[in-house]
């Protein structure tokens, strides 16, 4: 068979190697280029003018939402949102954490932009899960035993911690190994773990050391604890007892696989 013939050769070395041409398009004139940036100069001016400049997207209202005990006003002044200024420019993270610096009841807020005026703060407020009297007072304290309020009246329903930490060598040594602040998370440990029908009837939570934590019941009845570990079976172990031995007076579920109760 003939190979290509030289004109057929001379053909294919011509063809271009690139992709083929669109014909029709031409590159934007220098002018045009020109008016397309100035364009796009003017928008973002007006942009910026709008968002900083102009009265229509200023700060003019701040909204509270999920307060329990505090008041919206209250919140209002510690968030000290400065009306009048672009809502573009608050600061919400400076904004939430005054307000969490002030008030040391707010557990976490979330500070939101409301176009084009507004400013909202959803504040979640901490829970006392126990009190601890002081002075004729109470100091209420959250399920992580923040310590976050002083109220005059205990609140309904929430046990009062006796931190009752003898002289005795043993409750020196636990002071001095696990502090204040980790005997308090212990009995908070034991206050979030106790069953319903005895959370309602918990007058108080003492603690003596660390392994020596006492529940006190409204009708009179005690409860020994031990430590706030393996409060989930210790849990278990005492709905149960309380039901094998409703007339008993005094339950330990200090060691939760081998509980125990006694009339008096």
């Amino acid at each position: 068979m003939a190979g290509p013939s030289t004109a057929e050769r001379g053909e294919r070395q011509q063809k271009p190697s690139g992709p083929p041409l669109v014909r029709g398009l031409r590159r934007p004139s220098p002018r045009a280029l020109a008016v397309s940036a100035l364009a796009a100069v003017l928008l973002a001016a007006g942009v910026l003018w709008v968002l900083y400049g102009s009265p229509w997207t200023r700060v003019e209202r701040v909204s509270v939402s999920g307060t329990r005990v505090l008041t919206p006003e209250e919140v209002r002044e510690a968030a000290a949102v400065p009306l009048g200024d672009p809502l573009v420019s608050v600061d919400t993270g400076a904004v939430a954490a005054r307000l969490r610096h002030r008030l040391p009841r707010v557990d976490s807020v979330r500070v939101e932009r409301s176009w084009p005026h507004g400013i909202d703060l959803k504040v979640v407020e901490r829970r006392a899960v126990m009190v601890e009297e002081k002075g004729g007072k109470f100091v209420e304290v959250d399920a992580s035993g923040v310590r976050f309020a002083t109220v005059s009246r205990s609140p309904r329903g929430v046990p009062v911690m006796e931190l009752a930490l003898s002289r005795s060598a043993s409750s020196a040594a636990s002071l001095r190994r696990f502090g204040e602040d980790r005997l308090v998370r212990a009995a908070v440990t034991v206050s979030g773990h106790l069953p319903a029908q005895v959370a309602h009837r918990t007058r108080a939570v003492k603690v003596r050391t660390y392994d020596d934590i006492s529940l006190e019941l409204t009708d009179g009845r005690t409860v020994a604890w031990g430590s706030g570990d393996r409060s989930r079976e210790k849990a278990r172990a005492l709905t149960a007892l309380m039901k094998a031995a409703p007339d008993a007076r005094h339950f330990d579920v200090s060691v939760p696989s081998a509980p125990a109760s006694a009339a008096s």
